[in-house]
């Protein structure tokens, strides 16, 4: 059943019947395979005339729970949940990309999701061009005639460069390719892609969703009944399904998505305030000041924010590394959208598989120091910055 309601309704309830125990949560199935009552319906499960499970990499009840939860809070039709947020990209890059063709990307992606483009999948004959999609004329000047994906994420990570999903979608559709939006940064709380013309919306389930730091795990979401088959069938055939005790994590944590981002999104902003008026930061990139280039675009596409923001020292890479170094409320980790603050240096970190002209391109400079802020007092995070600083 697809739950109506307003956001905060589906977190609790979308996805998530009783079973035939009257079970208030979800179970957890945890089994490889699945008893057919007799042989003629084995034979029409796997001929896809009768509907029911077989084998938990193609489909089991906890695991279909989370994905009818998540594509209820994007406003899809199909979702398809993966082992992890590279198994999504995999999923995505793998069932839309083939020899001779060529996909246009954010230049400051997550590190990761360009490599598995730029260096792996070069190797098969498939072409990548990263460009910043917040430029319409550069997404427009990248298009080719062999080009069948567009790729944005946005916010982009770490650069928080927001791209306008709409026009991007217009420009994908005219050249005939499909638009693909990573929104791992924004959750469905904030962004929902696919009402904005984006043929996919993924995510790293791991970060936002999920909220608590202890999953791994990933999520694409469509409308197209064509495309949601040919994204299911190249994850299945990867063999990078998600595992029912993820699921049953994933969807426990769902419950408190709009909770847990509301406030830290509240702490980001007092953060983000503060960090400006610092007399020893050059900068700060968060999408809810004024002074961030895409601040009246992300007003208008995104419900909030968010919690992520990225800031540089005036001191540069080694004042960057002596605050990481000093916080000790903060947690100097990769990774975000989970209920604690984590501090990392993307350079070093998650961005370090890229050339340093790469990372400048695409708006990494070597001192950004990025922020994922966690529901903790906001006063405690501010004075934890303000004794880090001190020592800087």
């Amino acid at each position: 059943m697809d739950h109506q309601g307003g956001p905060f309704t589906k977190m609790v309830h979308a996805g998530q019947e009783p079973d035939g125990t009257g079970a208030v949560t979800v179970p957890i199935y945890q089994t490889s395979t699945f008893a057919f009552p007799d042989a003629d319906t084995g034979a029409a499960r796997f001929a896809g005339q009768e509907k029911g499970f077989i084998y938990t990499r193609l489909g089991n009840p906890t695991i279909n729970a989370c994905e009818q939860c998540v594509k209820a809070l994007e406003n899809g039709q199909f979702a398809i949940a993966t082992s992890s947020g590279m198994g999504a990209v995999s999923t995505v890059y793998l069932a839309l990309l083939g020899q001779g063709q060529h996909m246009v990307g954010t230049a400051s992606l997550y590190g990761p999701s360009r490599v598995l483009a730029e260096k792996h999948l070069a190797r098969f004959g498939v072409e990548a061009t990263f460009v910043d999609t917040s430029d319409l004329q550069q997404v427009e000047r990248a298009m080719r005639a062999n080009t069948k994906l567009v790729y944005v994420e946005s916010p982009s990570n770490p650069a928080m460069i927001v791209t306008d999903i709409a026009k991007v979608a217009a420009i994908a559709h005219r050249h005939g390719a499909l638009l693909a939006v990573d929104n791992t940064f924004a959750s469905p709380h904030l962004q929902k892609p696919l009402d904005l013309g984006a043929d996919i919306s993924l995510h790293s389930v791991s970060k936002f969703l999920n909220g608590h730091a202890d999953v791994i795990g990933g999520i694409i979401i469509t409308r197209d009944p064509e495309l949601g088959a040919r994204l299911r069938a190249t994850m299945t055939i990867l063999g990078c399904n998600m595992d029912p005790h993820q699921a049953f994590l994933v969807l426990r944590g769902v419950k408190t998505l709009g909770l847990r981002v509301e406030r830290a999104q509240a702490n980001a902003m007092a953060i983000a305030q503060y960090l400006e008026a610092h007399p020893k930061v050059a900068w700060v990139r968060y999408v809810g000041l004024p002074s961030h280039p895409q601040y009246e675009l992300a007003k208008r596409q995104m419900a909030g924010p968010g919690c992520v923001l990225s800031f540089e020292l005036k001191g540069g890479i080694e004042a960057g590394k002596t605050l990481m170094n000093s916080v000790k409320l903060a947690t100097l980790a990769v990774s975000l959208g989970g209920v604690e603050t984590l501090i990392e240096h993307p350079a070093s970190m998650t961005h370090a598989s890229l050339s340093r002209e790469e990372r400048l391109a695409a708006g990494i400079t070597d001192g950004l120091v990025r922020l994922a802020v966690g529901i903790e007092d906001g006063e405690d995070l501010l004075a934890d910055l303000d004794q880090a600083l001190s020592r800087v």
